[in-house]
């Protein structure tokens, strides 16, 4: 059994509705004043209260360098069936999983929401990993995401997802941050990040990481290693793993849009993303987003990228994997209705009661701990 569905359920009924309701409106303070309550925590069920819409300029250079890279990596498609050799094809896929690893259980579940702790020999892999994705520096990422967080559901949201699934699939990636975005970014709390030396030397170094581990090796390995055509390395080892990277990795930011809670917003039953398993994910991801096992795509558990980790955790690579159990997720509901207090703060002292008990190896028996 899956919590994240199972809070989901809870969620129908009317009390827990009302309560999550009074999530996203202000507490009050001990002084009497109010105040707000993080974006972060508010449900996908609430409405947009935004009047006003940002406007944000398109930035040319990404507009012509996405239009170039769809066009040569459908190009890819073409070549991968009629000219690409059984080892490039492999090498890369091998270098597709390397980079979906890298985003997701390193710059999203590790770094931007801390669901674990990684030994420095991991933190370097996953790196190495996130390098080779492209996205940008770990240190840009996370700034990034923890502001899709933090003003989730609202027009200075990066990743503002309101005017449809593409808006916030592509458009978001290929347009300017307004000056009250980048105010906003360098307001994200990032001292975790810059104490981090692994984070912090690809940031200084990113382009140089950049150019050999997601251009030149890609490009390289098939010329040199197994004589491969220079158009398989390029448009199959370069462009068409890149542009899958991507798509998948910009999910991550967008998955909420596809699985939404709000039948007035778009139902999840009207929508579909062929492999990626549907489910009630992001009301709990964006309610709870330090369990490791909160998949990016939809999942909870039974993803590949949580199965690394527990990999990762199992070569005691990876330590202090958070998590919350269906047990705990109740009784931080109950307790949240009988007396008020914030559904997140509840939830999660209920949580902290339930990580000191359980055993460090607790990864091995997951279906115990859901």
């Amino acid at each position: 059994r899956q919590h994240a569905q199972w809070l989901t359920g809870s969620i129908q009924s009317a009390n827990i509705q009302n309560f999550l309701k009074m999530e996203t409106q202000s507490n009050v303070a001990s002084n009497g004043e109010i105040q707000q309550q993080q974006q972060q925590t508010q449900p996908l069920t609430s409405a947009d209260t935004t009047k006003e819409r940002i406007k944000r300029e398109a930035s040319w250079p990404f507009v012509l360098f996405y239009i170039h890279l769809n066009i040569l990596g459908l190009y890819g498609i073409f070549i991968m069936f009629t000219n690409a050799s059984f080892l490039t094809i492999l090498f890369t896929f091998a270098l597709t999983f390397l980079g979906i690893l890298g985003a997701t259980a390193g710059a999203h579940r590790l770094w931007a929401h801390q669901t674990y702790t990684a030994s420095t020999s991991l933190r370097v892999f996953l790196m190495l990993c996130q390098t080779i994705a492209g996205q940008g520096p770990i240190y840009r990422w996370v700034q990034t995401h923890r502001l899709h967080h933090q003003k989730f559901r609202q027009e200075v949201d990066p990743f503002y997802s309101a005017r449809g699934f593409m808006a916030a699939q592509v458009n978001a990636q290929i347009m300017s941050y307004t000056r009250e975005q980048q105010q906003l970014l360098s307001q994200v709390d990032m001292s975790d990040i810059e104490q981090d030396k692994v984070v912090m030397f690809q940031k200084k170094y990113y382009w140089v990481l950049y150019f050999f581990l997601h251009v030149l090796l890609p490009i390289n390995a098939p010329l040199e290693y197994w004589g491969d055509s220079i158009a398989a390395a390029t448009f199959v080892a370069f462009s068409l793993r890149y542009l899958i990277v991507l798509n998948v990795c910009w999910l991550i930011n967008s998955a909420h849009f596809i699985w939404g809670l709000d039948k007035n917003f778009k139902p999840s039953d009207s929508n579909s993303v062929f492999f990626i398993t549907k489910s009630y994910w992001p009301q709990y991801h964006y309610l709870l987003p330090n369990d490791y096992q909160s998949g990016e795509f939809g999942d909870y558990g039974s993803d590949f990228v949580t199965a690394m980790i527990r990999v990762f955790a199992a070569l005691d690579m990876a330590t202090d994997l958070r998590t919350i159990s269906s047990v705990a997720v109740r009784k931080g509901l109950t307790t949240a209705v009988e007396t008020g207090r914030p559904i997140v703060e509840c939830i999660q002292e209920h949580a902290t009661e339930e990580m000191n008990e359980m055993p460090k190896n607790h990864f091995l028996n997951r279906d115990r701990f859901m």
